[in-house]
């Protein structure tokens, strides 16, 4: 299995810099990684940088806190794909969702997918934020609302990924949506086992430590 193929290589601190964004997107193409994910700001240059390639353009939405409006979000996710995204990672609204206004949350996924179409739309739930009753709950949402894919985590919150909380996904879900992992994955062997209990998908920053491993495995 070609673990390459499942990385969305990221590049979302703040600071980042253009010649940083550059060196990203050339690391991408010499791994032959799925993605690069990087904000907004930069989708223009990434997809100058990328054309020619079958490297996608990810970029975040409503980032890293998921508070920003519902219409916000729906500009944000256009204008990202008008400069060249080809998919949208979204984050929801805990607090609403923490609120138990479930059906908020509901339309505020479902408006930027229904604005977005076609592209895939990755809902970021923030699993450290989340009870187990809470990750089964925000998938239900993210099902109903037939977002193309569950991810778990920022990066930026308390903690990242976990194994436990893919395979809750999962069995929540089964085959109507697919899962991203992310936060805290940096190594070959990790990124393995979440693909082995169902992730579709790996956010990392890492990826090219996943990949020199890979080929010592």
């Amino acid at each position: 299995m070609n673990i390459n193929s499942y990385i969305d290589h990221t590049l979302l601190r703040a600071s980042a810099t253009e010649r940083e964004i550059i060196d990203h997107c050339n690391q991408a193409k010499v791994h032959k990684f799925y993605s690069v994910c990087v904000n907004s700001c930069y989708v223009s240059l990434a997809k100058q940088l990328l054309r020619g390639s079958s490297i996608k353009i990810c970029t975040v939405v409503g980032f890293p806190l998921g508070a920003t409006s519902t219409e916000a979000k729906v500009f944000e996710a256009k204008r990202a794909i008008d400069d060249g995204a080809d998919e949208i990672d979204m984050v929801m609204n805990l607090g609403v969702f923490k609120s138990q206004n479930y059906v908020e949350v509901f339309k505020d996924l479902k408006e930027v997918k229904t604005a977005i179409g076609k592209t895939p739309l990755k809902v970021i739930i923030e699993i450290s934020e989340l009870s187990k009753n809470g990750i089964v709950k925000a998938s239900e949402i993210c099902v109903d609302a037939k977002v193309d894919f569950i991810k778990t985590s920022t990066g930026f919150s308390k903690s990242g990924a976990t194994l436990t909380a893919v395979k809750i996904i999962k069995k929540t879900v089964k085959n109507n949506c697919k899962i991203k992992a992310s936060g805290g994955i940096g190594d070959y062997e990790t990124a393995q086992k979440y693909i082995d209990v169902g992730a579709d998908r790996i956010g990392t920053s890492h990826g090219i430590n996943i990949s020199e491993e890979t080929l010592q495995n």
